[in-house]
């Protein structure tokens, strides 16, 4: 029993298979009634459940009772009867509508059946496992069947559903497992009585001896007769050779019958027998036998249960020194390989990742490093090809006078040069001895005699290559007292600079998308602040580290000496992001130049984005670029009224600093961002901001920072302290800022607007109410003409009074009340034309027979520009004069006059 129960032997083996066998095949046989059993009771329950609700559906009266007043009174007695008859959990009828109609519990009647009846409404019966209320039996699974019920006219006028736990069914399994247990406890005791009687046998015929030892024995024997790579040798005590494996024949020279022979019979020299014979124990002699160096090591074999005698091990170790010699050069070429990947590439710089290819290089490869690439890679366009003339970027290496070109210098190589000769073939060219190499000297002689005089001797010249493209080229160099590069040092200078040369063509490709994406944003950007009179303004723009972004910013001249202020940003970066910046920066201004409320603006943008979205989705699949997003804050400040109307689709609210240095946030109303198709009214909102005050408008960038963990209420807060402070201007407001909010490395572009507010003095705008009377024209054209000679404008009085007298006589003939007059001297002299209708004039020109329709033409020929802006109570005719534009000329208004008839109407 002690070998039967012991795995190690054969007979413990084989009976825990029989064990596991007996058990796998009690295990499959339960398994397989159960599941048997529970699809015979399924296949029953589907029976079952079937028979009863068809049963129930065709049962006499059951269509007329669904038609009936009150078809539940008729049908839940008779549903039941019938379900305690069928044997089911419920049989439930419902309506066309799914609507039950009865059930076991009254207070489920009139619920909306749970299950699938589309195809029971087409006549046909449905069965599924039930989903409804719990049954009155209790959990478990349970299966329901879906039956139609047919009129005389062969529509379905009604369901009937009827459903029964599958537990109910049957237990077939229940008295079949005691007979599959006791045959498997039958067939366990037959197996462990077989293997007794096998494991008995086997230690007769063993000795004792298992056969996995047995088994090993001879494995191990094989192996050290044939596989050992290390010489192994046993004598006895009698000094014969008792076994001699393959290694220690070809390391000693033995015989092939050197077994059964005195060792003093197999031809070694007198120390190597003595050795081999002597009873004393040796640890890693090394004696020399033949050509080979031998490491020999020797111990008595009686210690360990064997007859007496010896065990010798033989080791060669003629190119250990070698091997370890390379095995250490391999290594650290290896982990400088390893260091080299991990230092270069870290920034996309060429320039600095060829000076980490030169700085992991030397001293450890090389005593000097240069490197040399195009100038057209340098700006990151594609490389040029095979051109031999390239810009040194680095050199780095000894120090002290060798000679070697600067950085900066242009080197063009000749074609016997080493460096066209490796951009020329693509392959690391060796100038083991730069003295004797003629290609080195040919283009230079002078230069090539003199680097070697200053100990520069030995040259590896390497293709920076990326892609197929070549970038340029790296030369290694060896000095003074270090060994000349071999051939074996190609292939690893090859690797190391085809490392560098992946990370440089990334930086490549970096710097060309990113001089694209610049380039376009700067142009798409304002270039300076247009002259108006009503701001001060100041601002900052940084574009990201990782690449330009969609943030931008605007300040806009209006009608009336106002000035609206713009700033926004689009999801993403890159080129895609800053295009889509341009098209909403256009179209802002396009929308401010027709005078459009902020609110109307941003639902005309908000229509623009939408479309914008519409088109990339469309095209998504084609050239994978993302759905736009943006955001925008426009404001409108009225230097008349010191009012800003301003309103925010998704953007960041204005800060607004106050001539004594507090900083507030006004609250404004929030607004989904521009495209997401809300199809939400944007709302706007009043400040009214004294003289001096400072608004400040911003992108996200600038508050938060989601690399150093800075969320939006801590960047206000720190917003809010960098902006306290009085008697500040726009431009030190804007330094301040951003010393104070920049991160050291942006991850996300920032747009910074800051604009103090001045307001109109008094004394440079009058305003008049306008009776609703012809006669009224007179009076007020005779008030502004006094308003002009007292700003010192007489020469422009003229052409005013004639602009006035049309925009009046227009007001009252075709506006609405009130009218209103109002002059302001600004940058130009505006005349605004206020009344209580909302329908603009149009400028067309009059037909000959036409009696009217030429006003608003002498208002557009003497202005320098004129527009209509509309407000809630109206709109505005505008118009803007230079302040100085000289008198009109009779004679010239007469014939413009003229002009617009023909010779045949006068």
């Amino acid at each position: 029993m002690r070998s039967l129960l012991g795995l190690r032997t054969t007979a413990g083996q084989a009976f825990l298979l029989q064990v596991v066998i007996v058990l796998l095949l009690v295990a499959a046989s339960v398994t397989a009634l159960v599941v048997q059993a529970d699809q015979d009771s399924e296949r029953e329950a589907e029976r079952v459940s079937v028979a009863a609700a068809a049963s129930f559906a065709d049962a006499p009266g059951t269509a007329e009772a669904l038609n009936a007043q009150d078809p539940t009174a008729v049908l839940q007695p008779s549903a039941e009867k019938a379900r305690q008859r069928a044997g089911v959990d419920f049989i439930v009828v419902m309506d066309t509508e799914g609507i039950r109609l009865t059930y076991p519990d009254p207070k489920e009647i009139g619920k909306k059946f749970v299950g699938t009846i589309e195809p029971a409404l087409e006549g046909r019966t449905v069965v599924e496992e039930a989903g409804g209320p719990l049954l009155p039996t209790g959990g478990g699974m349970a299966v329901q069947a879906v039956v139609p019920v047919t009129g005389t006219d062969g529509s379905v006028v009604g369901l009937v559903s009827a459903g029964i736990t599958v537990e109910n069914v049957g237990d077939a399994v229940e008295w079949q497992l005691p007979i599959i247990l006791a045959a498997g406890a039958a067939a366990l005791a037959l197996s462990t009585a077989g293997s007794a009687l096998v494991s008995s046998r086997l230690r007769r015929q063993t000795h004792g001896m298992g056969p996995a030892e047995m088994t090993r024995m001879y494995e191990h024997h094989d192996a050290v007769l044939h596989a050992v790579r290390e010489g192994v040798l046993i004598t006895g005590a009698e000094g014969r050779v008792l076994l001699a494996n393959d290694e220690a024949r070809r390391l000693l020279g033995l015989p092939a019958d050197a077994e059964r022979r005195r060792v003093a019979e197999l031809g070694l020299d007198e120390e190597m027998a003595r050795l081999l014979t002597s009873e004393e124990p040796v640890t890693d002699a090394v004696r020399l036998v033949g050509d080979r160096l031998l490491a020999v090591n020797k111990r008595s074999t009686v210690p360990h249960g064997g007859r007496a005698g010896s065990a010798v091990t033989l080791r060669d170790t003629t190119e250990l020194a070698t091997v370890t010699g390379r095995a250490e050069v391999a290594r650290e070429r290896l982990k400088l390989l390893y260091d080299a990947g991990v230092r270069m590439g870290t920034t996309l710089d060429m320039t600095r990742t060829a000076q980490e290819l030169a700085e992991v290089s030397v001293p450890k490869f090389a005593d000097i490093v240069t490197v040399e690439l195009s100038d057209l890679v340098l700006r990151g366009e594609e490389p040029p090809g095979a051109d031999t003339e390239l810009r040194r970027v680095v050199i780095h290496g000894r120090e002290g006078d060798h000679d070697l070109s600067p950085v900066g210098e242009l080197i063009r190589f000749l074609p016997d040069h080493p460096g066209a000769a490796a951009m020329a073939g693509g392959r690391a060219v060796l100038e083991a001895e730069l003295g004797t190499s003629e290609g080195w000297r040919a283009g230079n002689p002078e230069h090539g005699r003199r680097v070697p005089e200053q100990g520069v001797h030995s040259l590896i010249v390497v293709p920076v290559r990326a892609r197929k493209a070549l970038l340029g080229v790296a030369h290694f160099w060896r000095a003074d007292a270090s060994a000349p590069f071999g051939e074996e040092d190609k292939s690893f200078a090859e690797e190391l600079t085809a490392r560098a040369a992946v990370a440089i063509d990334n930086a490549r490709r970096y710097t060309r998308e990113h001089t694209m994406a610049v380039t376009l944003q700067r142009s798409l950007l304002p270039r300076g602040m247009p002259e108006q009179n009503a701001l001060e303004a100041a601002y900052r723009y940084l574009p990201a580290r990782a690449g330009v972004g969609g943030d931008w910013f605007d300040v806009i001249p209006l009608s009336g000496a106002r000035v609206a202020l713009v700033v926004g940003d689009v999801v993403g970066h890159g080129l895609h992001a800053a295009a889509t910046m341009g098209r909403l920066r256009t179209a802002v201004y396009n929308f401010s130049a027709l005078d459009m409320l902020p609110d109307e603006l941003l639902g005309h943008l908000d229509e623009l984005v939408a479309h914008i979205d519409a088109n990339e989705a469309a095209a998504e699949e084609q050239d994978g670029q993302e759905i736009t997003g943006a955001t925008c804050l426009y404001a409108i400040y009225d230097p008349v009224s010191g009012q800003v109307t301003a309103a925010t689709a998704g953007h960041p609210g204005p800060a607004v600093v106050h001539p004594d240095g507090n900083v507030v946030f006004p609250d404004l109303p929030v607004s989904p961002p521009l495209g997401l198709g809300a199809a939400l009214p944007f709302e706007t909102a009043e400040l009214a901001l004294p003289e001096g005050s400072e608004l400040v408008l911003y992108t996200d960038g600038l508050i938060q920072d989601r690399s150093h963990h800075r969320d939006l209420d801590t960047g206000l807060e720190a917003l809010r302290a960098a902006l306290t402070g009085p008697d500040r201007t726009p431009e030190a407001t804007c330094r301040a800022v951003i010393e104070a909010m920049l991160p050291a490395q942006p991850g996300d572009d920032i747009a910074l607007l800051v604009a103090r507010t001045r307001r109109l003095a008094p004394s440079d705008f009058a305003e008049w109410d306008v009776a609703r009377d012809p006669a009224a024209v007179a009076p007020v054209r005779a008030a502004c003409t006094r308003q002009l000679a007292d700003w010192g404008l007489d020469d422009i009085s003229f052409t005013t009074q004639l602009i006035l007298s049309e925009l009046i006589t227009n007001a009252i003939r075709y506006g609405g009340d009130p009218i209103t007059v109002r002059l302001m001297r600004d940058r130009s002299l505006i005349c605004e034309v206020s009344d209580g209708s909302s329908t603009s004039p149009r400028l067309r020109r009059a037909k000959t027979t036409d009696e009217g329709g030429r006003g608003l033409l002498l208002v557009a020929q003497y202005a320098e520009r004129w527009g209509t802006r509309y407000t809630p109570a109206g709109k505005v005719i505008w118009t803007e004069q230079p302040l100085h534009g000289g008198a009109a000329e009779p004679m010239n208004l007469g014939d413009m006059l003229l002009d617009q008839w023909s010779d045949e109407a006068l």
